[in-house]
């Protein structure tokens, strides 16, 4: 992003009015200065102004670290509800598996003791 910007002032600094200034620059009335002196400032300003636009631009596309650690924490407590869920219906069926082995060794059980 700061290369985008240097490139910006790069490419807006032949912008500033070159015929005029450089007259005004070789004038000797000193009030010819000053102007040449603000418009450069004006200049610097401006390009100021849009180096500190781009780097805010910048700041608000990258997530601050405590913003990137909540959703990181959100994530993983969606992930663990997902998987506690998992779990119990799997203890769910595996007490199913149970109930159906305990009923059938009952059965087979008690036909041995009828033999």
């Amino acid at each position: 992003m700061i290369g985008c910007v240097m490139a910006l002032e790069a490419a807006l600094l032949p912008c500033l009015p070159a015929r005029e200034l450089q007259a005004i620059d070789r004038s000797p009335h000193p009030s010819h200065q000053i102007d040449v002196e603000r418009h450069a400032r004006d200049f610097m300003e401006a390009a100021k102004k849009l180096q500190l636009y781009f780097i805010g631009l910048q700041r608000e596309d990258k997530p601050t670290m405590s913003e990137t650690l909540r959703k990181d924490i959100a994530m993983m407590e969606e992930e663990l509800k997902v998987k506690d869920e998992l779990i119990k219906k799997q203890e769910r069926l595996i007490q199913g598996w149970r109930k159906e082995l305990k009923d059938q060794a009952e059965k087979h059980n008690t036909e041995l003791e009828r033999v």
